[in-house]
């Protein structure tokens, strides 16, 4: 994150890493796209995540890109969207086909970490459903607010959440392995 304008934090040694990885076990874990408010602070809390944590690292989407596929319903169908933003990522998404097509995920800067991600939320740039689902008149419209302003208090708060991810489900005994490096199993 830092090389792209992110914070830092500390990540605990010793964990034990799983020596395979699984695409579909990684994506059964994810929210969709679509997913309402509610629906993604219970999946967030079935991790033990906060709402906090959850509204913190939604900030991860200020940088990257997705398909069209997945925020075609909310260009198309969603009123709580900015009508110009609406139009622009359709000169991309067509209402059928070219579901591959990618849009930024933060329209203003999606190679730099930072708040720009809140700000469009509270312009109503929001590019999937349940990126706009944290600022819709909800419970996490003041920390949007909050983020959006204050680069630190984000930062902070993102630092935090993503340590705390990195606790979640460890495995333990002789189950994976201490890695000597974190990229390729020993």
């Amino acid at each position: 994150m830092m090389q792209l304008g992110g914070p830092s934090w500390n990540v605990a040694l010793g964990r034990r890493d799983s020596m395979t990885a699984s695409q579909s076990a990684a994506n059964s874990n994810l929210p969709s796209p679509a997913s309402s408010l509610s629906t993604l602070v219970s999946s967030f809390a079935a991790k033990n995540l906060s709402p906090r944590d959850m509204t913190a690292l939604s900030g991860a989407h200020t940088i990257g890109q997705a398909r069209c596929t997945t925020f075609r319903s909310h260009i198309y169908n969603d009123s709580n969207i900015n009508s110009n933003f609406a139009t622009l990522r359709k000169q991309t998404c067509p209402s059928s086909g070219g579901d591959d097509n990618l849009a930024p995920l933060d329209v203003q800067s999606s190679n730099r970490f930072g708040i720009d991600y809140y700000q469009n939320l509270v312009g109503l740039r929001g590019l999937l459903h349940s990126d706009q689902e944290l600022f819709n008149n909800g419970s996490q419209d003041s920390l949007v607010r909050q983020y959006s302003a204050n680069t630190q208090l984000f930062f902070s708060d993102f630092a935090a959440a993503m340590v705390k991810m990195g606790a979640l489900s460890p495995l333990t005994g002789t189950n994976g392995q201490i890695r000597l490096n974190c990229r390729k199993t020993n």
